[in-house]
């Protein structure tokens, strides 16, 4: 087998560069963790044809080489995944390259000598200007003689551009939620809740069994309450016409629809269930809040799924988690009397490059990788929530798996752009820190800078 998986800091020159911070996902590194089916969600619910096994296309004495490029400073779950392609096709030398600054730099090195065949793709390039360059380069996926089965793929987390082409492989979804260390909810005689009102009662009484902030969060200039604002909000704006076309223009007054979702984030924070204190401690919101919440003495922990990628690694690096281990899982946090929300939402692609010298087995590899049980393989390790209409949970996101009907939201459905998105954001920031009143959070709405 011909393999070799780079990390390469790309450092090039910052006139060359294309600089975009917006819609950048977590560069920390994968993680392991094993798969239990559950009950699926959304469209996985219907019929869902088998899948037959992959067949090569191409000569297996085929020589190749394929690079991807990306921004995860390792990738186990693309290494576990270069070693079953090699199965097939054992002279194809398959690389990655980690590179530093992302968004920064992809256009331009896909424009260099060494350009890679694959690349870390995203929705949100496609609503990018000054990343046009980097979409058009992307190959159609949607092209029925690449022999690709985006079949398996929930329809609503493929992405189509301008004309209708399909330039992104949806391999992460991450949705928001909060970790929950269910040893202590067992200790102390109390069900994990399902509704607000459960959420408010069992903070309460956890208050008063000795704990002083039942819930944590990273809190550090973020909007720490957004796995519980956020999602409601979605769930509040989607199918309104009205109120999409507003926020995504910014008018002025469009704060107005994003009150309700700020109120609730403003009434749980004013009920003293959160050591303010505590949470500005975190240093960050993977590592840090990942370790904190292995001390053991933390109840409830929100964090995203990019988050929660992070945990089992970690355990061993925790001499509180090693000495006293305990059962923990992720829970959408309840917003409402009915319950919570799964926010479903692509969190990284992978694109062809067209232009790839190796273009034919790039094509392969994506065909070999665009099945069921190879990318819920891969999310499985990384501890990402499948793009798979199939779904497979990892056990710690069993209770994301029991949602269904209008508790499962795709943000693709929702139709919110990345603008309004930020100034949520900002907004829920300024709530949480105290500079900001629910009122004028939404009187500055579209104009909160950072």
């Amino acid at each position: 087998m011909k393999q070799n998986i780079r990390a390469i800091l790309a450092l090039l020159l910052c006139a060359a560069c294309v600089v975009c911070t917006a819609g950048c996902a977590s560069t920390d590194t994968p993680d392991g963790g094993s798969a239990e089916q559950q009950t699926p969600v959304g469209e996985a619910e219907e019929e869902i044809p088998a899948e037959e096994p992959f067949v090569p296309s191409l000569p297996s004495d085929t020589a190749a080489t394929v690079h991807v490029a990306g921004h995860y400073n390792n990738f186990e779950a693309l290494e576990a995944e270069f070693d079953r392609f090699n199965e097939y096709y054992p002279d194809v030398e398959l690389s990655y390259t980690y590179l530093d600054n992302y968004n920064g730099t992809i256009e331009v090195v896909l424009s260099g000598a060494e350009a890679p065949d694959i690349f870390f793709s995203y929705p949100w390039m496609l609503e990018r200007e000054d990343l046009k360059s980097v979409i058009e380069t992307a190959e159609d996926l949607s092209d029925p003689s690449l022999g690709l089965n985006l079949s398996c793929i929930q329809e609503k987390l493929l992405y189509r551009d301008a004309d209708g082409k399909i330039p992104i492989l949806p391999v992460f979804c991450t949705t928001y939620g909060m970790l929950v260390n269910e040893a202590i909810f067992e200790k102390e005689g109390l069900n994990i809740p399902r509704t607000y009102d459960e959420l408010l009662s069992v903070c309460g009484a956890l208050q008063k069994a000795g704990y002083s902030s039942p819930m944590m969060g990273y809190s550090r200039g973020s909007f720490m309450l957004f796995p519980l604002s956020f999602p409601y909000f979605c769930a509040e704006i989607q199918g309104n016409e009205e109120a999409l076309e507003n926020l995504n223009a910014l008018t002025p007054g469009a704060g107005e629809y994003a009150r309700d979702a700020l109120a609730l984030a403003a009434d749980f924070l004013g009920r003293g269930y959160i050591d303010m204190d505590a949470c500005g401690a975190l240093e960050n919101d993977y590592q840090a809040v990942i370790l904190r919440f292995f001390e053991g003495d933390v109840p409830m922990m929100l964090a995203t799924a990019g988050t929660v990628s992070g945990t089992e690694k970690r355990e061993s690096l925790s001499d509180a988690y090693i000495a006293h281990p305990f059962k923990y899982s992720y829970h959408p946090v309840p917003s409402t009397d009915a319950g919570g929300y799964f926010l479903n939402q692509l969190s990284m692609g992978f694109s062809v490059n067209r232009n790839s010298e190796n273009l034919d087995m790039a094509n392969e590899f994506m065909r070999f990788l665009t099945r069921t049980e190879e990318l819920s393989r891969m999310a499985q390790v990384k501890r990402m929530v499948t793009p798979c209409r199939d779904m497979s949970f990892d056990g710690v996101y069993t209770s994301f798996g029991a949602l269904s009907g209008g508790h499962v939201i795709y943000l693709s459905d929702v139709g919110l752009e990345d603008a309004p998105d930020q100034q949520m954001r900002r907004a829920g920031t300024r709530i949480c820190n105290g500079s900001m009143t629910v009122d004028e959070a939404v009187a500055a709405f579209g104009t909160l800078e950072n």
